[in-house]
């Protein structure tokens, strides 16, 4: 039987735990609405950086961190809108900003923790949108079901992009494989372009930041074949690229699936547009094997 339990510590925990296929989820809503640990059968899937996440000044590197109203980062943090500048840093606000648990459920197979964030003084400083976001984390053994809803509560349309941003736990990057559904990707630093070819990249250098763009499915998976371990990863159509970050020296992979590049807010490419009294749905399944 599936259930949900807290802890208290430095922020209170929610822990949705499967005793048949010994899962173990965490989420600390006051902390971005952030997913902090996944275990199964002992093995860590996500990583989390201890030291950034107990200091409330930092964002957090680790677990799965919510993007939203953008991706990336925008030239000198400004985008405009109706004329006006305004001021989002990277990766927008959502997993810095505390969440409400909405609602709890468990099953004789699952079980669900609900999450919403809406709009206050402190967003509609930087993003001028009166909105809610729900987020549904369901854990059902070896999976992980993300279910998001966006909602425009205001009076005129709401652009936005939205992402996450897991860190997975690796400790051999050289025995990792992928899957990435696209022909070509972009170098973040160097801003070029190049055509996916056989061989994946050296993952001991210093630092890789790529863009996967236009892509032709819907699933993206790595494996750890060290640890005899894959993760897949499927995703609604909204998500348009798939973004794969890594630092030397860390144990770490991040593959985030992005429904738009940087800069979106002010290009417009992929960018989504809700009308008033509208919403989105989107999905993100992670599955271990």
């Amino acid at each position: 039987m599936f259930t949900i339990a807290l802890k208290q510590e430095q922020y209170l925990t929610y822990i949705i735990s499967d005793p048949k296929s010994q899962s173990r989820l965490e989420v600390v809503p006051e902390r971005g609405g952030l997913i902090t640990s996944w275990r199964i059968q002992g093995q860590n899937i996500l990583y989390l950086d201890e030291s950034r996440f107990t200091n409330p000044e930092l964002s957090v590197r680790g677990g799965i961190p919510i993007l939203f109203p953008i991706c990336g980062n925008l030239p000198d943090n400004v985008y405009t809108y109706n004329g006006k500048k305004y001021t989002l840093k990277q990766h927008g606000f959502a997993r810095d900003l505390p969440w409400e648990v909405t609602k709890q459920d468990t099953q004789e197979d699952s079980a669900s923790i609900t999450l919403t964030l809406s709009s206050n003084k402190k967003t509609r400083a930087v993003y001028p949108f009166e909105f809610q976001l729900i987020f549904k984390y369901i854990l059902e053994g070896k999976k992980l079901t993300i279910q998001q809803t966006y909602i425009n509560d205001s009076k005129q349309p709401m652009p936005f992009s939205t992402g996450l941003h897991p860190y997975f736990w690796v400790r051999e990057k050289s025995n990792l494989s992928f899957e990435i559904p696209a022909t070509q990707y972009q170098d973040q630093n160097t801003k070029e372009k190049h055509n996916v070819t056989g061989e994946f990249f050296d993952l001991n250098t210093e630092e890789i930041d790529v863009a996967f763009a236009p892509l032709s499915g819907n699933s993206t998976s790595f494996t750890d074949n060290q640890r005899n371990l894959q993760v897949k990863m499927n995703y609604s159509s909204i998500y348009s690229t798939v973004v794969f970050w890594t630092v030397q020296g860390k144990d770490y992979i991040c593959l985030e699936p992005w429904s738009a590049p940087r800069n979106s807010l002010n290009t417009g490419e992929n960018l989504t547009t809700l009308e008033p009294g509208t919403s989105k749905e989107a999905v993100v399944e992670m599955l271990v094997s």
